[in-house]
């Protein structure tokens, strides 16, 4: 097959999940095939979160090459997602060859670029015009680090993918899911994963309690533990319907 026509075969972003084996679910194809530079993926585990991304790199690295970033809180969160990618690029018949490779990092033929960074805000600081920024569990990735990387973008037309699940009304990914501008979501509860059965999630909710399991498997932002007052007493303190009690 010819280089032009394995191009045009990648141009369609389903092709990469064909080649792969994977059957996506509607939600996957939809965030597979959308053209929004901004998405976030609030999904529950196991709901396929990690191969949909995986996927979309793949596909920017064959059909738009330049360099992809993969960060998270941790170097090892960040390189399960590198590894993950790399593993979806290895089944894709005539992608180009890996020219450069070590263990935070690989290169291809086409120039594309591929690279596993950890959570530190000085780690991301001298990357610029990153095709594709993909942020793993960004619900726990601080502040300073996601202002850290939003200015990479400011010099192309570069996306960013956001995917995690809640952990608690915090920080900067609940702020962009609750009240961000411009941002395409996807909300994924477990209950909506085939590959979840009922039985499983009867368990897991007997087994973490109700706010955890409404955490990691509803997609809800809920109170952390640590949390003296609510959120909703705070909202009714600060609201100016309220009535003082005196």
């Amino acid at each position: 097959m010819s280089l032009a026509r394995d191009l045009e075969r990648f141009l369609d972003p389903l092709a990469v999940c064909r080649d792969a084996g994977i059957e996506p679910d509607a939600w996957q194809a939809e965030c597979i095939e959308s053209t929004s530079n901004r998405i976030l993926i609030n999904a529950s585990r196991q709901s396929g979160k990690s191969t949909t991304v995986s996927t979309l790199a793949v596909n920017q690295a064959l059909t738009d090459p330049g360099l992809i970033i993969c960060a998270s809180p941790s170097q090892r969160q960040s390189g399960e997602l590198f590894r993950k990618i790399r593993a979806t690029l290895t089944t894709i018949k005539h992608a180009p060859d890996i020219v450069s490779e070590s263990a935070a990092q690989l290169e291809l033929e086409n120039d594309a670029r591929i690279i596993s960074l950890p959570g530190s805000e000085a780690t991301v600081r001298g990357y610029s015009a990153p095709k594709l920024i993909l942020i793993d569990e960004a619900s726990r990735v601080a502040d300073d680090y996601y202002t850290a990387i939003r200015p990479m973008l400011a010099a192309g037309a570069g996306r960013l993918i956001a995917l995690t699940t809640p952990w608690g009304r915090r920080g900067w990914f609940f702020n962009a899911w609750e009240y961000g501008e411009g941002w395409q979501r996807f909300c994924v509860p477990a209950t909506e994963c085939p590959r979840i059965n009922a039985e499983f999630l009867a368990e897991e909710l007997r087994e973490l309690g109700p706010l955890r399991y409404a955490s990691e498997y509803l997609c809800e932002f809920v109170d952390t533990e640590d949390q003296f007052f609510s959120s909703a007493l705070i909202q009714r303190a600060l609201s100016s319907e309220v009535k003082p009690l005196w």
